[in-house]
């Protein structure tokens, strides 16, 4: 196929090439340089078709076109790879030749077979080669601009990363960031309509941080969060949801989301977003968008929005660090700055608090201060004057009588006036009166006086302000102190009022401290005086105390009415003896403890008159037997003492102890009456082995009352026998109250028979100790001690109540049961009431107890005893009257006392088989005679013989019990 070529006319080839070439040279483009190697080549009429391909995409200004012949680009490929850089097609009409390997640019010719491609080739091979190069150049020269422009536009996003890094650094508000984070974007693409989402996911919560759009007129605000939902499915919500950019237009977007799409503000021609990213997280967005038909978004736009927006990112996370950091240092430093106030006040509290605390400690050492009184006023007017404007001060104070106001320091205008006047109703006394502080200016003294509280004094002109404050001391006023100001700017605040309120504290003190040692003083003065006087007339009185201590220790150490020594007397010489017995081992003393026998009889039957003649005379015969240095003491009632203080041997204790008993033996007449007087004596030996006077007095007393027990009327030498025998009375004593603790003590029973038929009608309850080491102990080896310890009350109503309850339990019918009754028991008001009380706690009938009392019983209290046994007998319980016979008048209770029963004596029983009975006889047969005229059942005791019991019967004694009846046994001996 021919073609017509636009060359110039001329010569055949020549003027068409050099235009060609002049073209050629003008080319700058890969692309102009291509098509006029095409035009070159298709000049030739062998040549159907020229076509430059390029095939690198990197390097291709006009790449392959889409859809061309798979055959033809195999062909191109085939060219670049063969070693001559040419390649044909199976049937010669395409030929391919690689034009620049590197560059991959191949052409491609369409010729007739016949001719071939080579010829066209070689004939324009000439200006094929400088085309081929013009061409290489040109791609040089393209690749140079390309790479300048990547490097314009580098380095214009690296100038925009840099401002946007320096905006987060910047002093900017964060919205004049944000303004200028849009104008670098600008710069980048077009950003005419701009916004800026934060997002925060741990809240669910997302903040439109900037928004410029140029056609939507309801604009979200921009200073408040708001709930993603609010948001939703929205393209801004996709985008914080999804985390994936978005980029089209609305139907382009429609496809990108999975799910409805709803459009906010105006629609756009094309909308791009992208999520900006922190460590795989979104948290916020940045998207553009074009209202302008034609201006559509590229993915290069696309990638320089992420990498624009994660840098926008940074620079709010680094300025909202920053205004966090800000925010928090402003927080701090305002905390700081209310700390450094409140330092600063306390500094000023705490100055003003050591300014106080001096000036109270200066009044408080006016207190003490040697000065007189008006120094003392002003010198705490100068302390007052320290804390306060008190240029017009002054102290009042209340006199003794509480009816006037003395003024001791008043200085007013410079002018010190003291003064006293009566007590009115001035400012002073109304505070004085209310007891608290007042402060107040002109108009309110006015005020308070148009209430008619007060009635002001003025001394001139009336005061601006006027502060005032009770002086009290332990709550009570004893005057005030005031300040007061003729300044009408001048004020005093409620500081000052404290201020003075603390000093006018210790000024009451330091005033009641002075006044208190002035008073002080005087009284030392009159005391002194006093003293002097008193000093004499006491000189006087010793002299006289003197002679009475004398007279005194005489009187404290002697018996009054003998005239002898006392115990306190002889303990006192004693301890001298033993003192000089420790130095002296040698040497020896022995004292005798005397007691008369049957005192008591002797005060009772004659009177305490008599009996103390009887001491008298007796204190007078025992010193006809002492020598000198030995002394007679009295020591109580009945008891005297004879000290020997040195002697040979022991036989002169003894040998005196003889002359004594016989000394006072000698029958002596008093009141009318001869008496034959008896002691007994206990003689104890002193040596090295005592200590103390009480030791040897102890031991003469345990040797008295051992010759006590042998019968009176003789002596007994202390020995260690008699001492363990004591330490054997103290055993038995804790034994007996351990005895008690543990329940030892058991009543044996013994039958009372009738004897007219042989029948038991009642039992006698005899106390027995179940010793746990001694086994079965009778009364006689322990009651004696029991007695004399105290504890035989509690082992009597131990043995009361254990025999009823046996009794009740054991023993059916009516039998009566008996108990002796001692002295001890009848002296008690209540043992009637207790012994009632004990039978109805046990259920024992009180017409089954019979209660056995003594003579000797009836002689403490006669008329108190029969009343007692009175009201027994009124509640059922009888009384037997025991040891018939054998007391001081047997015959004299018997009708005047209410007996149930009496019992004879064993002594009188005992004599009734023997062959000389006739006196006991006639003494049985006159108590039953003498019981049945009074209605008294008769009991024998001691019934130990048949014939006692046959001469009872006969002589028709009712019941009798012996051991020829029963002996004592435990109740279940009865039982059975």
């Amino acid at each position: 196929m021919s073609r017509t070529l636009p060359f110039p006319a001329g010569t055949k080839h020549e003027s068409e090439y050099t235009a060609w070439l002049g073209r050629l040279i003008e080319a700058s483009s890969p692309e102009d340089v291509g098509l006029l190697i095409e035009e070159l080549v298709r000049t030739q009429r062998d040549c159907d078709r020229a076509e430059v391909l390029w095939l690198d995409p990197s390097k291709g200004r006009c790449q392959a076109k889409a859809g061309r012949d798979p055959a033809e680009l195999s062909l191109a490929q085939s060219a670049l790879a063969a070693p001559n850089g040419a390649q044909s097609s199976p049937d010669g009409r395409q030929y391919a030749l690689a034009l620049l390997r590197e560059e991959q640019v191949v052409l491609i010719l369409s010729v007739a077979a016949e001719k071939g491609a080579k010829t066209v080739l070689a004939s324009v091979g000439p200006y094929l080669q400088l085309g081929v190069r013009q061409l290489h150049h040109a791609i040089k020269l393209a690749d140079l601009y390309d790479s300048h422009t990547q490097l314009e536009h580098s380095e214009n996003l690296q100038r925009a990363l840099f401002a946007i890094s320096d905006l987060a650094g910047s002093n900017l508000e964060m919205p004049d960031m944000l303004h200028e984070i849009h104008r670098v974007v600008s710069g980048l693409m077009y950003a005419e309509n701009f916004f800026i989402v934060r997002y925060h996911p741990e809240r669910s919560t997302l903040r439109f941080l900037y928004y410029a759009d140029s056609e939507d007129k309801d604009q979200p605000d921009t200073t408040r969060e708001i709930a993603l939902e609010e948001r939703q499915h929205t393209l801004t919500w996709y985008l914080l949801t999804q985390g994936k950019p978005l980029m089209g237009s609305n139907e382009q977007l429609h496809q990108q989301v999975d799910g409805p799409v709803i459009l906010s503000g105006p629609d756009s021609e094309d909308w791009l977003g992208v999520p900006m990213l922190h460590d795989g997280k979104v948290e916020g967005a940045v998207v553009v968008q074009s209202y302008r038909s034609g201006n559509v978004y590229t993915r290069d736009d696309l990638s320089l929005l992420e990498f624009v927006g994660h840098h926008i990112l940074t620079a709010l996370e680094r300025k909202e660090s920053k205004d966090e950091l800000e925010r928090r240092v402003r927080l701090r430093t305002e905390e700081l700055a209310e700390v450094n106030r409140g330092l600063r006040q306390e500094v000023r509290e705490r100055l003003r608090a050591e300014r106080l605390q001096e000036a109270l400690f200066k009044v408080a050492q006016l207190a003490t201060a040697d000065i007189d009184e008006n120094t003392f006023y002003q010198r705490v007017h100068a302390v007052v004057g320290g804390l306060l404007d008190a240029r017009n001060f002054f102290i009042a104070l209340l006199t003794d009588d509480r009816a006037n106001l003395d003024f001791p320091y008043y200085i007013d205008a410079g002018i010190h006036r003291p003064q006293t006047r009566p007590l009115g109703q001035g400012l002073s006394e109304y505070v004085m009166r209310h007891g608290r502080p007042w402060s107040g200016s002109r108009e309110d003294i006015v005020a308070l006086a148009n209430t008619g509280e007060v009635v002001p004094r003025y001394v001139g002109e009336p005061a601006a302000c006027w502060l005032g404050v009770p002086l009290k001391v332990d709550e009570a006023v004893i005057g005030i102190v005031v300040v007061q100001s003729y300044d009408p700017n001048g004020s005093y605040s409620v500081a000052d009022q404290e201020l003075l309120s603390f000093v006018a504290l210790q000024i009451a003190n330091s005033i009641y401290r002075r006044r208190s040692a002035a008073a002080l003083h005087q009284a030392n003065v009159r005391l002194e005086h006093r003293v002097e006087e008193r000093t004499r007339e006491l000189r006087a009185e010793i002299v006289r105390r003197e002679q009475m201590q004398q007279q005194l220790h005489h009187q404290v150490m002697h018996d009054p009415l003998t005239g002898l020594p006392n115990r306190g007397y002889l303990r006192e010489r004693l301890d001298n003896v033993l003192h000089l017995i420790q130095h002296e081992p040698n040497r020896r003393c022995a004292l005798l403890y005397l007691d008369i026998d049957r005192f008591k009889v002797i005060n009772d039957s004659l009177g305490h008159l008599a009996g103390d003649e009887f001491l008298k005379s007796i204190g007078m015969r025992l010193l006809t037997h002492v020598r000198e240095p030995d002394m007679v003491a009295r020591l109580s009632g009945d008891e005297f003492a004879i000290l020997l203080e040195d002697i040979d041997t022991t036989t002169t204790a003894t040998a005196v102890a003889t002359r004594v008993l016989q000394a006072v033996s000698v029958p002596l007449r008093i009141s009318g009456k001869e008496l034959e007087p008896s002691i007994s004596v206990g003689i104890a030996y002193g040596d090295s082995s005592y200590l103390d006077a009480d030791e040897l007095i102890r031991d003469a007393d345990i040797a008295l009352y051992q010759a006590k027990q042998l019968g009176r009327k003789r002596f007994t030498v202390f020995d260690e026998a008699l001492a363990k025998g004591m330490v054997d009375v103290l055993a038995m004593e804790s034994e007996l109250r351990k005895a008690l603790r543990q329940s030892e003590f058991e009543p044996y029973f013994q039958p009372i028979f009738r004897l007219g038929d042989n029948q038991v009608v009642g039992y006698e309850a005899l106390i027995r100790w179940n010793h746990p080491q001694r086994g079965l102990l009778k009364p006689s080896e322990f009651v004696k001690i029991a007695e004399d310890s105290g504890l035989i009350e509690a082992i009597d109503w131990r043995l009361f109540e254990l025999s009823c309850r046996l009794l009740v339990e054991h023993i059916p019918g009516n039998p009566f049961i008996t108990f002796n009754v001692s002295a001890l028991h009848l002296r008690h008001m209540d043992f009637d009431m207790r012994i009632l009380k004990m039978l109805e706690r046990i259920g024992l009938s009180p017409s089954r107890l019979i209660t056995e009392v003594t003579e000797g019983a009836l002689l403490d209290n006669p008329e108190s005893v029969r009343a007692m046994l009175d009201r027994l007998r009124t509640a059922g319980v009888g009384a037997a009257l025991d040891d018939f016979g054998t007391g001081y008048s047997s015959l004299s209770y018997l009708h005047s006392l209410p007996f149930r029963m009496l019992k004879i004596d064993r002594a009188f029983v005992s004599e009734l088989d023997k062959s000389d009975r006739g006196n006991s006889t006639t003494v049985v047969a006159a108590i039953l005679a003498l019981a049945h005229a009074l209605n008294i059942q008769v009991i024998a005791e001691g019934i130990e013989t048949q014939s006692q019991y046959d001469t009872l019967l006969r002589m028709g004694c009712e019941m009798g019990q012996g051991y020829l009846l029963g002996s004592p046994a435990p109740i279940e001996r009865w039982q059975k």
